[in-house]
């Protein structure tokens, strides 16, 4: 067991590199979702447009 006062050796070069790869994983997640809105917009767009050319507007 250690003891309370001995000093412990930090290895800086794994945090530098650990560092380095949360930063792609979220550059991923913004792309995907921009990507996912506009294929959404896109889908809402079509469902609209089809909702106006079967509208009745004879009522």
């Amino acid at each position: 067991m250690s003891t309370d006062k001995e000093d412990l050796e930090l290895d800086e070069d794994f945090v530098a590199d650990d560092a380095d790869e949360a930063e792609a994983p979220v550059e991923v997640a913004k792309t995907n979702l921009t990507k996912r809105r506009i294929i959404d917009n896109f889908l809402e767009e079509r469902r609209l447009h089809k909702q106006l050319s079967e509208y009745d507007f004879d009522i």
